[in-house]
């Protein structure tokens, strides 16, 4: 069984001049590991992967309402974030992909471009993969760009209309970072039930996970597995966290051999094979460069992202848009300290997930929310708290090292160059994989006592996110995106 339901509460009112942000925060959230990594395609987790489980789900809703042999057409409505960068990102793909049934871990990658131009060019989508409807992309398919709903930057909503043009469903859903997606009911407290589960370690926060952690004298991988178990057996998560480290050596694999040109505008070369090439062909260089393994570590980084803006297979990290940073340095973590232990990724993974679920709880991974230090960032605290663990940190040491990687991640803003998860996203991945070591060599170094909690940090963060310019949060209507013409 997947993890639980999401409370959600409107706090405050948008009319008394209040962020975004601010208003719509998480404030009991019970979920997986196994929600936090998804295995989907890019080039991003709340355009890509939200909106394409958001129009699946519409469609289910036409069929469990029967409503389905009446529909003649459907209307897709893109909000904020969506409508603005929404071409740059496949959101207009993976809606279409979604209401003919799809879903971002299944759907095949390489036929996805042929059908969504089939759909273009017969003027017609197969709702749920079953009923053939009339499509028409500038009447059915509408990029909002001066408008937002309510609850969150990234809204959607789809309306199926009858042969009369009449409203038979609509529904509104939002996007919320990861490929997490809510519907309109889950804004309202009232409305939901919290999850049933009852963990041993209920890790929402980092207090949470030191006090835990001292009491228990259990490392946070420990912790995180026995809260696993809550939903399915040990061996099944363990089994689904190796699956999940071979869907990202495969990621690594495909991005290191694939060559040419990434779709868009930008027309940016792909650079991880010929990376890799230098790399291999020189092993010798290690002897006299001690920085010659973070080469390395760029190279995974970059050849994740190049698969993920290319609309590859990825495993979302805990987004698309920081795809890279985690198996990069899992990479750095077995070839490089020569683990042998087969248990050692698994675990990684689940430190990993402990630390982004605190930050999904307490913040946002949404870019659009709070900008690249809730994608970027937090995939570098994730893998800055994982490797120190996994090199034999304690618990304070693996708390201080997530929060040594964020803390000098704040601020950091998402202003992709038209609109594309290219530049400065690549390079970005890189940037944070080598962060992440960093961080954690330097809490290895210490006992654990510092100055500044994760939990501050979290919440300067968010607090960050907040006080951000809407501009700097995934609209390319700041930044980069502006002060480089794309080509």
């Amino acid at each position: 069984m997947r993890a639980g339901r999401v409370i959600w509460s409107l706090m405050g009112d948008l009319r008394r001049g209040q962020s975004r942000l601010e208003t719509f925060l998480p404030v009991a959230m019970s979920l997986s590991v196994l929600d936090l990594y998804t295995i989907g395609i890019g080039p991003s987790s709340s355009h890509t992967v939200g909106p394409m489980r958001a129009g699946q789900r519409f469609v289910k809703r036409l069929m469990e309402s029967a409503l389905l042999d009446r529909v003649a057409r459907v209307q897709a409505h893109l909000y904020g974030s969506l409508a603005l960068t929404g071409k740059g990102h496949g959101t207009d793909k993976a809606v279409l992909l979604g209401l003919e049934g799809e879903l971002p871990e299944s759907v095949d990658v390489d036929a996805a471009d042929m059908r969504v131009q089939a759909i273009r060019e017969g003027r017609c989508l197969r709702l749920g993969g079953a009923r053939e409807i009339a499509f028409e992309e500038t009447n059915d398919l509408l990029f909002h760009r001066t408008e937002s709903l309510p609850a969150h930057p990234n809204g959607l909503r789809f309306v199926a209309l009858d042969a009369n043009g009449e409203e038979l469903l609509a529904r509104t859903y939002y996007s919320i970072g990861g490929g997490f997606v809510v519907n309109e009911v889950s804004a309202r407290r009232d409305e939901l039930n919290a999850d049933d589960s009852t963990l041993p370690y209920p890790l929402n926060s980092a207090m949470d996970m030191l006090r835990l952690g001292a009491a228990s004298g259990l490392s946070v991988s420990e912790m995180t597995l026995r809260n696993e178990s809550a939903w399915r057996p040990e061996a099944e998560t363990r089994s689904a966290l190796l699956g999940i480290w071979k869907a990202m050596q495969a990621c690594v694999q495909r991005g290191c051999e694939r060559e040419g040109t990434l779709p868009g505008g930008l027309k940016v070369k792909r650079r991880a094979p010929g990376l890799f090439r230098e790399l291999s062909a020189r092993p010798e260089a290690a002897l006299h460069d001690p920085l010659w393994v973070m080469d390395w570590v760029s190279l995974w980084a970059m050849a994740v992202n190049e698969e993920n803006a290319a609309g590859g297979r990825v495993v979302t990290a805990p987004t698309n848009g920081a795809a890279g940073i985690l198996p990069a340095v899992l990479h750095y973590l077995v070839r490089v300290h020569r683990v042998t232990d087969g248990d050692k990724p698994a675990r990684f993974l689940l430190t990993a997930a402990a630390i982004g679920l605190i930050y999904k709880r307490n913040a946002s991974i949404s870019g659009a929310e709070v900008g690249c230090q809730g994608e970027v960032g937090v995939a570098c605290s994730m893998a800055a708290g994982a490797l120190c663990e996994a090199l034999g940190g304690t618990v304070p040491q693996v708390e201080n090292a997530a929060e040594i990687a964020m803390e000098h991640n704040l601020g950091l803003t998402c202003d992709p160059i038209g609109g594309l998860v290219q530049v400065p996203c690549i390079e970005r991945n890189a940037m944070g994989a080598v962060k992440a070591i960093h961080a954690a060599r330097l809490a290895l170094r210490g006992d654990g006592t510092h100055r500044v909690s994760l939990d501050k940090v979290i919440a300067t963060m968010r607090q960050t996110g907040a006080d951000m310019s809407t501009k700097y949060k995934e609209t390319s209507r700041g930044g980069l995106a502006v002060n480089v013409t794309e080509c």
